[in-house]
């Protein structure tokens, strides 16, 4: 008889995948990404009007197993918890049943941000110290959590349409994390002498201009996961080192570039090889200090993958009842 299907919810989660555990993950999943040791089709979208959709994302992992993630995306329900909610389904490579049933909301919080920090440490100036965090949602906070691993922060700007939000983001990054922290008056204030900038926003339209950014930033841009809704204009796309999470999603749905391929400012051969290729070392990320460069991060469900591979087998106190 088959085992029961195990369910990870949201608390453990939280109590267990710890950002410096899932920046490791993210690396080796974007190698595997990058090398071909994993099979993913394009996320599929369905839109169902007034900005929410329900995504589906299929794909299998080397090590990991395969399965979907399964996940709805509301923005109205930001305000209530999280604006992503769904679950990740984990099959077993060997047999082909299903073993774990994870909330997806927690996990995609978690590795979106691993992911960004992982980018930054391959991709940003080893002195880069400043961070900028354009956007106040759950994904702000998060940035911070994981790119503290990667670069010792003297100062953190938060910009958000609503100041109040930014204001009580800055007061909360200066409580846990004994950082610096302070609320940006507008983007360019708070993009202005930062060495790393996280755009984490759902705008429609581009925010973060060419003229905000200063020669030597790393962007990771983060907040459009799908073809339509930019945050970065077409000039700073064309002036950066662009390198995807994976080249054939950002080719098909990534909105800055496509905006900019469409503007005339560049072709295909801007999106340079995956993150992955830039982790394992086959590929060069920047190239000298000067160098503006973009992480464009639309998501991968290997890094679900990965993460639910790693909360299924790794040892669980809870499961174990210690």
């Amino acid at each position: 008889m088959a085992d029961p299907i195990r369910f990870i919810d949201a608390a453990e989660v939280r109590e267990r995948l710890d950002h410096r555990t899932c920046i490791d993950l993210m690396r080796h999943a974007m190698i595997a990404l990058a090398e071909g040791r994993s099979r993913q089709l394009l996320r599929g979208i369905i839109d169902l009007d007034g900005g929410d959709m329900f995504g589906v994302m299929p794909g299998a992992l080397d090590g990991a197993g395969f399965g979907a993630k399964i996940i709805s995306i509301f923005p109205a329900a930001a305000a209530h918890g999280s604006s992503h909610q769904g679950v990740i389904i984990l099959f077993d490579r060997t047999s082909g049943a299903p073993v774990c049933v994870i909330d997806a909301s927690e996990v995609t919080a978690i590795r979106t941000a691993a992911a960004s920090a992982a980018a930054t440490d391959a991709l940003a100036r080893p002195e880069a110290r400043r961070l900028a965090i354009l956007g106040t949602g759950e994904q702000a906070w998060h940035h911070v959590a994981a790119i503290r691993h990667v670069r010792p922060l003297d100062d953190v700007r938060i910009w958000g349409r609503a100041p109040e939000k930014a204001e009580a983001l800055a007061d909360r990054i200066a409580d846990d994390f004994d950082l610096p922290a302070q609320m940006a008056a507008s983007v360019a204030d708070a993009a202005e002498g930062s060495d790393i900038i996280c755009t984490l926003t759902g705008a429609a339209e581009p925010f973060l201009l060419d003229a905000h950014v200063a020669d030597g930033t790393h962007i990771n841009a983060v907040g459009s996961s799908r073809a339509g809704p930019s945050e970065i204009d077409e000039a700073l796309v064309a002036r950066a080192r662009f390198v995807p999470d994976h080249r054939e999603g950002v080719l098909a749905q990534g909105a800055e570039y496509l905006r900019a391929r469409d503007a005339g400012l560049v072709t295909d051969a801007h999106v340079l090889p995956e993150i992955g290729h830039v982790f394992s070392g086959s590929a060069q990320g920047r190239l000298a200090a000067s160098d503006v460069t973009i992480y464009k991060s639309l998501g991968s469900i290997v890094q679900d993958l990965a993460c639910a591979a790693w909360l299924w087998n790794t040892p669980s106190d809870r499961v174990q009842g210690a």
